[in-house]
This record gives structure tokens, C-alpha cells and sequence, in this order.
């Protein structure tokens, strides 16, 4: 028997397996006016910022200095952007 995903006062339970099995593409089961105007990202994929934070410039490095920052991993611009702050 399939239990209902609120109970009388309007609280959403804790989702099982079983219910995350049932679960459809919203292609499926939203009406394609609402499809049509929703944002057509991919899975993961950020939007469009709303207010610029950064702005891109070109900029050249000693190659001992990029080296460094890109062995600390993933956000390392970021870590540059920190450093000269």
C-alpha cells in the first residue's frame, strides 16, 4: 500500500527508496507551458549570475606561482582572488 506524502496537518514525511523509485521526469508530468518557460539547465549546471561579482580580466603569472595555487585543487583562482585582497 502506498502511504500519502503528508499526513492531516500538511507535513511532508521522510522519502523512501520506494518513493524516490516512483519518481518521473518533470517532462512527464508538468504541462509544456510551464516546461516552456522554465530555465533549460542540465543537472548541476548553475544560472546566470544576477549581479556580477568578479570581472574578467587577462592577467600574466610566473609559472611558479600558477604552479602552487593549482596544486592546492579545485577553487584555487579563488585562493589567487584571496591572496591579493
Amino acid at each position: 500500500m502506498k502511504k500519502p506524502l503528508t499526513d492531516k496537518s500538511g507535513e511532508v514525511r521522510e522519502l523512501t527508496r520506494e518513493d524516490m523509485k516512483r519518481f518521473r521526469p518533470a517532462a512527464e508530468v508538468l504541462p509544456q507551458e510551464l516546461l516552456a518557460v522554465l530555465p533549460k539547465r542540465k543537472p548541476g549546471q548553475r544560472g546566470a549570475q544576477k549581479r556580477p561579482t568578479k570581472e574578467p580580466v587577462t592577467v600574466r603569472y610566473s609559472r611558479d606561482v600558477l604552479e602552487y595555487f593549482r596544486t592546492t585543487g579545485p577553487g584555487w583562482q579563488a585562493r589567487i582572488d584571496a591572496a591579493l585582497k
